[in-house]
């Protein structure tokens, strides 16, 4: 019979890993979660593994998280649901960007063997062989907030990218809205694929054809900015300037006759991005053709990052629960430190979509 291990003591306790760690370090804790942890623990017959505990040599209580740009809105985010969760259990989380780059993915997973941390939560945007080996291969626990195949035996958390695009898409045509456009990042990338992919499927189901689509070089506001051009370039719409009497910013009240293509004639009444970042370089390519938003086009983004609330007009966004993923990931980081012999979990979490003004 196997021992109990600390996962089973927060089920049986119906709290978090972190929960428990927490407790059991004799960190402040409330009563009824002390009480709750300790029954579990005496119920279980849980005993910390000292053996394990005493071949962690030099271990540092420090945690790594490495995302591929910490000057994304969602992976701050993340960091935060990660710092919370690792923190209560007497862990510093140590954050690390990696780049687009999968070899330097690659390079910091093995260098995670110069012992500087006791796990890492990898959030890659690229996935190869040589990554998936560096992981299995990897001297400390790995936990990868993103998707690689069930063959690399590791524990995921990851969006459902096309549940999410699929709530985008439905809620367009609530509003009437049916020319859909969608700017994409780079398709090479984890999330350019289920994204692209997402879409695809979900314009399908509703029997809709996409008027045009657009792959842009980054996920960042200036890639967005250059793809929502492209975009427009390629219905023909020229740069327009407003007339005095109608113009506005975008999701303010006065208003002008759109230049834009009519229905039919090639134009589009929505644009559905890959992030938040892009939407927002579309939002203002948009305003600068002289096109309003949402009233001759609706744009929405995806992650519902801060940057969603503070866009102007405020950013409908698909909702892939960065903070949930992030917490789920440690979570997952701190049972198998503790316990390394655990069958792999891949844990998906669910989307929603945040409606506001832009739509």
């Amino acid at each position: 019979m196997s021992r109990p291990t600390i996962a089973a003591v927060a089920r049986a306790a119906g709290v978090s890993v972190a929960s428990v760690s927490r407790v059991l370090n004799g960190l402040p804790a409330t009563e009824e979660m002390a009480e709750r942890v300790q029954r579990a623990v005496a119920e279980l017959g849980y005993v910390p593994d000292s053996r394990a505990r005493s071949l962690k040599v030099g271990r540092t209580f420090q945690l790594t998280l490495a995302v591929a740009d910490v000057g994304n809105p969602v992976y701050v985010t993340m960091m935060r649901a990660v710092e919370e969760v690792v923190s209560a259990a007497g862990y510093r989380l140590v954050v690390t960007t990696t780049g687009p780059d999968v070899v330097d993915e690659v390079a910091l997973v093995r260098g995670m063997a110069r012992g500087y941390a006791d796990g890492l939560v990898i959030s890659p945007l690229r996935v190869d062989d040589d990554l998936i080996k560096s992981i299995q291969e990897c001297d400390v626990p790995v936990v990868v907030a993103g998707n690689v195949p069930a063959r690399a035996g590791v524990d995921t958390v990851r969006a459902n990218s096309p549940k999410g695009m699929l709530l985008a898409v439905e809620h367009l045509l609530t509003t009437q809205r049916h020319k859909v456009a969608f700017v994409n990042g780079p398709v090479d990338t984890v999330p350019g694929t289920a994204r692209s992919k997402g879409f695809t499927d979900a314009m399908k189901a509703n029997s809709l054809n996409p008027v045009a689509q657009v792959e842009a070089d980054d996920f960042t506001f200036a890639a967005g900015r250059e793809a929502g051009r492209r975009l427009l370039d390629q219905l023909g719409l020229e740069t327009t300037q407003p007339s005095a009497e109608g113009a506005r910013a975008p999701g303010g009240e006065a208003s002008s006759p759109s230049s834009f293509p009519a229905a039919g004639g090639g134009g589009i009444d929505a644009v559905i991005a890959a992030n938040d970042l892009l939407a927002v370089g579309v939002m203002h390519e948009l305003a600068a053709r002289g096109l309003r938003v949402p009233d001759d086009v609706a744009v929405i983004g995806m992650d519902d990052s801060e940057l969603a609330e503070q866009s102007f007009p405020p950013l409908t966004s698909v909702n892939l629960g960065s903070a949930e993923r992030g917490r789920r990931a440690a979570e997952l980081l701190l049972a198998r430190i503790e316990d390394d012999t655990r069958t792999p979990r891949r844990i998906v979490v669910q989307p929603s979509l945040s409606v506001r003004r832009s739509s």
